[in-house]
């Protein structure tokens, strides 16, 4: 593991985007759906809540986050402004979807 200098984590931050949502009235950093890795949305849908932050939101934003304790409504409002914002409608999966109807020839 390297260490990085003070102003190596500051020029990489500045350099990173995110967007905003807001949870109780608080705006707080989320990174786009594209740094997302799949072990984030697993955890939403698991309902991990706090693990989804660690890895969805800015460092600086996750304990505020887990000290707000809001209820599931609160949180299921926050996350769907969340990836709205982060650049895709919740629900909705960038893969292809199956068809029902088979495409083999009789």
């Amino acid at each position: 593991m390297t260490d990085i200098t003070p102003s190596e984590a500051q020029e990489n931050e500045a350099t990173e985007t995110y967007t905003t949502a807001s949870l109780v009235g608080v705006d707080l950093r989320v990174k786009p759906i594209g740094q997302w890795r799949p072990s984030h949305l697993r955890a939403l849908r698991q309902a991990d809540f706090d693990a989804w932050a660690a890895g969805a939101l800015h460092a600086d934003d996750v304990e505020r986050f887990i000290e707000l304790d809001a209820t599931f409504d609160e949180i299921g409002e926050f996350t769907s402004a969340a990836m709205e914002s982060a650049g895709e409608a919740p629900g909705k999966s960038g893969g292809r979807s199956t068809s029902r109807r088979s495409t083999r020839k009789r």
